[in-house]
């Protein structure tokens, strides 16, 4: 993610704020500049002679803006197709939080242009279900037809880390679900009946194997041995469907936080560790030479040399804190070459 600034008085914001801590100035993300703008005093941002209003969803935290006159509602929360009943405060509470990360999702898709066709536009189109079994009957996170379903019980910490243990995963976030809920969607609108189909089948397997039975064994039988040399997770083990969705997620995570990094300007010349890399010791850095959009030009190699390192240090300081890995995952050969492959699904579309 972009570091973000108030257009009022320069200060450093981020993406979710709705009020700048330093001039307390109410703000507004403008999609398409990718800007954070100052509301004036009528409650409405400026931007070359548009005038945006926020969202409808305001209320409940949602600080993009929409041109004035286009819908009540900004895109990422057009998608949005099932939700809590207002009267349902508890879901509610949890719809809002849900919200941060589709939100973050859907600036990563349309920074990288990938296609967004919403579920009020065709038939299989996009669309986020976003409901909570702690209110309502027991919901299911999956993807089917363009229908991404995700279980808001899992904003609590909690409940999501219970499950976490239970299922013996090292990572599980709501970040996460979306992004490997919408690697379906694009596996579906990007892979599915085009060229790329054989190539695909022959890093991922054939998604042809029957799914309910590859579901059921994975849960009696486990992940089978030596997974780690191919797998970037155990769970996608189950299915090449789960496993183009799992790189699908890993390489959404990994450019983001690249993004991120770069976008303050973090730098690893002082590396310590020649062992490591050594072809890229003293000149391994975030910026200026890789910018906040330069992944979009990068081979996946570079990417994934540069992320090496900055995930084993991101990983030390987290242990600093007492806290677990960052990344908790090892990038094989195998799973580099799944990684390129999204890679180029996704620079295609650019």
């Amino acid at each position: 993610m972009r570091a973000f600034s108030c257009s009022r008085c320069g200060s450093l914001v981020g993406f979710d704020d709705r009020t700048c801590l330093f001039c307390a100035s109410p703000l507004g993300y403008v999609h398409g500049i990718d800007r954070m703008r100052a509301l004036d005093d009528d409650g409405a941002a400026r931007w070359e002679g548009v005038r945006r209003v926020p969202c409808a969803n305001t209320a409940i935290g949602c600080n993009w803006l929409v041109p004035d006159g286009e819908g009540a509602f900004c895109i990422a929360c057009r998608l949005v197709r099932r939700h809590p009943h207002p009267g349902d405060e508890l879901a509610t509470e949890q719809y809002s939080l849900a919200l941060f990360a589709e939100r973050r999702l859907l600036f990563q898709l349309l920074e990288n242009d990938l296609p967004i066709t919403g579920h009020d536009e065709v038939d299989g189109g996009l669309a986020f279900d976003l409901l909570s079994s702690t209110t309502g009957p027991r919901v299911t996170i999956g993807h089917a037809n363009g229908v991404v379903t995700i279980d808001l019980s899992e904003v609590g910490d909690a409940y999501r880390e219970s499950l976490r243990v239970k299922l013996g995963e090292p990572y599980r976030t709501m970040l996460g679900h979306f992004r490997h809920e919408i690697g379906h969607y694009y596996w579906q609108v990007l892979v599915s009946g085009t060229p790329l189909l054989a190539r695909c089948r022959e890093l991922f397997g054939d998604d042809s194997t029957p799914y309910k039975a590859a579901l059921q064994r994975h849960y009696s039988e486990g992940p089978p041995d030596g997974w780690q040399d191919d797998y970037i997770s155990e769970y996608a083990t189950m299915h090449p469907w789960e496993d183009f969705a799992e790189t699908w997620a890993h390489y959404l995570h990994i450019t983001d936080t690249l993004q991120t990094a770069a976008s303050f300007g973090m730098s690893l010349g002082g590396l310590i560790g020649d062992k490591l890399a050594p072809e890229l010791l003293g000149a391994l850095t975030t910026a200026p030479g890789y910018s906040s959009t330069g992944y979009r030009e990068m081979g996946i190699d570079r990417i994934l040399d540069v992320w090496h390192p900055l995930a084993i240090a991101f990983n030390q300081i987290n242990r600093s804190m007492g806290k677990d890995d960052l990344y908790p995952f090892v990038i094989t050969k195998p799973v580099r070459e799944k990684l390129s492959f999204v890679h180029d699904v996704v620079a295609a579309r650019r």
